[in-house]
């Protein structure tokens, strides 16, 4: 048995690095380091991968609308190209305006709670064009996930899109109403939503566009409002996600849905972001207590990241880790931030700037990889859409780093392992640490490996 090997190392600086294949042998063949061990076994299989893919926000369509024709197609072809670029076959949209974008907007006259004014125009000139193109370059209908930051401020307390607030009971009807009008808007510009978000972060008061909820008020507005609309419009198919918002709070949050029948019927799953928390046992805990819903990462960016010619490697580190993390605790899929920022991080209409993997500098007029951009490749450009995750130990303890300390969050090397449709078996290690040599055994063949410090490397049997 062997293994092609791709690797991205920060030591040579070297990226999707072809490595001479890996030959398997016998147990009995190969000197055993069960301390610095990674073991897969193909047989147990657990949940099915649904993708890869980024946000499509305003930002991003301003940002890539400033490029040069030929960079805007580099651009897209490298996240949705499957030959040449990361695969990509998810997305996310914002249902009107977020932070990151040019100002709040919303699809009605203010005080319209009838929405005879519904007009989705904003969208028009510049994202939906995006996505079309997107979609185009995949090669097939990419499957969206919408979210609201806010619903329109005469339909909140504090009569503010930002700021938080929450939805004033006499509006929840109307509210649910215009995730229908939405679906509908989307499905006459020919795209096909896979579903929706009740609120993004609804626990977070932001200086822009949020709404809070409490569980008990999400829960009754999916059981009351949003679900029945939506069957009653012939949009039951569409797939309900709640939460939307970091790890740390998701068993307090999905518990009381999943708990009432009536809620829980409507409800696809839960939405996580990386924020605040990398406690991914957590999303392994929710499901063992609801293992028919399901768990998909709708959000994460590096917040105020370090821009210039030198892109921060542990940026990208910090994705590999979560994606691994995530997965490993049934994670179905990951969908990124922003998939394009410009130069300055944004633009975000409250300067709540960001890294993006794919960012455009505009006085250069070329386009930024980041470090992140290599480390969603080793995942995305070999774990299909259909694999599942098969059962995979790692053995390495934490270490210290430089003197920084033991991490806490992050062994030394992690990893995670899937079965391709086809057969093949895609593995995926990431090494943070200092562990010169491990044993990758798999289905009871091994091998003795190096994964260098600062490297993330996939395996393709």
């Amino acid at each position: 048995m062997k293994a092609k090997l791709v690797r991205t190392k920060k030591a040579s600086k070297e990226f999707w690095t072809p490595q001479p294949d890996v030959i398997f042998k016998d147990l009995n063949e190969v000197e055993f380091k069960p301390q610095n061990l990674i073991a897969v076994d193909s047989s147990q299989e657990f949940q099915e991968h649904m993708g890869f893919g980024g946000s499509f926000t305003e930002a991003a369509a301003v940002t890539l609308s400033e490029a040069p024709e030929a960079i805007r197609q580099e651009a897209l072809t490298a996240y949705f190209s499957k030959s040449e670029g990361l695969g990509y076959n998810l997305g996310r949209l914002s249902i009107h305006s977020c932070d990151f974008g040019l100002g709040n907007y919303t699809y009605i006259e203010e005080g319209d709670a009838a929405l005879d004014t519904f007009d989705m125009s904003h969208d028009d000139e510049l994202i939906i064009p995006m996505i079309k193109e997107a979609q185009e370059i995949a090669g097939e209908d990419l499957t969206l996930l919408a979210s609201p930051w806010s619903p329109p401020a005469f339909m909140k307390d504090n009569n503010e899109m930002n700021y938080g607030g929450k939805l004033l009971p006499e509006y929840h009807q109307a509210w649910a109403n215009y995730f229908s009008k939405f679906i509908h808007g989307m499905q006459d510009r020919g795209i096909n939503l896979w579903g929706v978000s009740v609120q993004n972060e609804p626990a977070a008061t932001q200086t822009w566009d949020s709404c809070q909820y409490s569980a008990d008020e999400e829960k009754n507005f999916v059981r009351d409002y949003l679900g029945p609309t939506l069957e009653i419009n012939n949009q039951a198919d569409k797939n309900i996600v709640i939460w939307d918002h970091n790890r740390d709070l998701i068993l307090e949050r999905a518990i009381p849905a999943y708990s009432d029948p009536e809620a829980a019927k409507y409800i696809w799953g839960v939405g996580n972001h990386w924020y605040v928390s990398e406690d991914f046992e957590l999303l392994g805990k929710l499901h063992d207590l609801f293992p028919e819903k399901h768990i998909l990462f709708t959000e994460g960016c590096v917040e105020y990241g370090i821009y210039g010619n030198e892109p921060v490697w542990e940026n990208g580190e910090h994705y590999g880790r979560n994606i691994i993390g995530d997965f490993n605790n049934w994670s179905r899929g990951w969908i990124d931030w922003n998939l394009f920022l410009n130069e300055e991080g944004g633009p975000n209409h409250v300067s709540n700037f960001c890294e993006a993997p794919i960012m455009y500098d505009r006085k250069k007029q070329q386009l930024i990889y980041n470090i992140s951009y290599y480390y969603i490749g080793h995942f995305s450009k070999y774990i299909q859409t259909g694999a599942k995750r098969i059962l995979t130990t790692t053995t390495a303890k934490p270490v210290e780093v430089s003197g920084t300390g033991t991490r806490t969050n992050a062994k030394a090397v992690s990893a995670v392992a899937y079965k391709n449709p086809n057969g093949e078996i895609v593995i995926v290690a990431q090494n943070e640490g200092h562990i010169a040599e491990m044993t990758l055994m798999v289905d009871g063949k091994a091998v003795n490996i190096s994964l260098p410090n600062n490297s993330i490397s996939t395996f393709i049997i």
